[in-house]
């Protein structure tokens, strides 16, 4: 870039928003993380790699008022808990970084929602999103939306350790089912794109992913991956309602319907996107 731009990054001491602040640094940009202890361990780590930490609170619009003053762009990302949903904040926090973006005049907001937009999974993490799409829609702020699909680094939490030989897990869908999946790295590759190419992507909608397979499939790759056989057992969704139900409906939504990506269009646009495995080899 002939001249240096600042994006505010929320969320950038966590998944999605540190992989988009190291894209867009790798690519020139000057990015602004936002950050609720600039003396914590990651702010010192994104400033280390070149950000700018800025103190601020999705809950305290003053804060993004001044953390968004200047920039030319803004990713916008809430945290969402699904052992303990709040789906009120994650909706007011996301109108909050809208607000602040429009009334900064920023010149683009990318927002990160998620796959299953308007496809009616009743899935409150999910409706969520919509209500917080419908606010950027209404405030006419320039904005590319982004909805990206179960992350890949999801199964660094869900899968357990092996014992006697074998890795069996417990999951809620059928062996047949098929999941989309994106890395988080991939996610942070496709948003400092729309920031690089607005005229091609203020506007737009996408749903992002980067492999689908089944769930056999899934523990075949596992398999591969280290040499540990690995099998999943079918979870009734009723003991996992009991235990966490927004997770459960999650799992049911992907099972009787699922993402709906074009993973082809997607790779031919961006051939170097993590397959699972190629994922998994990384992260073993």
């Amino acid at each position: 870039m002939s001249e240096t731009k600042t994006v505010l990054v929320t969320g950038a001491t966590g998944g999605q928003g540190g992989a988009v602040a190291r894209r867009l640094l790798d690519g020139g940009w000057a990015v602004r993380a936002l950050v609720r202890d600039p003396d914590g361990q990651g702010a010192g780590e994104l400033r280390a790699l070149g950000a700018e930490p800025v103190t601020g609170d999705l809950d305290d619009p003053r804060s993004l008022r001044a953390a968004v003053r200047g920039v030319h762009g803004v990713f916008s990302v809430q945290p969402a808990d699904l052992t303990d949903p709040d789906p009120e904040a994650e909706v007011r926090r996301g109108r909050n970084v809208a607000d602040a973006a429009e009334a900064a005049g920023v010149a683009h907001l990318v927002y990160s929602s998620v796959g299953a937009v308007g496809r009616g999974s009743g899935v409150a993490h999910f409706e969520t999103k919509a209500e917080i799409e419908a606010y950027i829609d209404a405030l006419g702020v320039p904005a590319t939306v982004l909805r990206p699909v179960f992350f890949m680094e999801n199964w660094l939490s869900m899968m357990p350790r092996a014992r006697n030989g074998e890795r069996v897990a417990s999951i809620a869908l059928d062996p047949g089912t098929p999941l989309q999946m994106i890395a988080l790295a991939d996610i942070g590759r496709i948003a400092a794109d729309a920031f690089g190419r607005p005229a091609e992507f203020v506007g737009r909608k996408i749903e992002i992913a980067g492999d689908e397979l089944t769930v056999r499939q899934i523990a075949e790759a596992f398999t591969s991956a280290d040499g540990v056989p690995t099998r999943f057992e079918r979870q009734p969704i009723e003991e996992l309602r009991a235990a966490a139900g927004e997770v459960a409906n999650m799992f049911d939504w992907f099972d009787r319907k699922g993402y709906g990506a074009d993973v082809a269009a997607l790779r031919e646009r961006y051939p170097r996107l993590l397959t699972f495995e190629a994922w998994l080899r990384g992260n073993r």
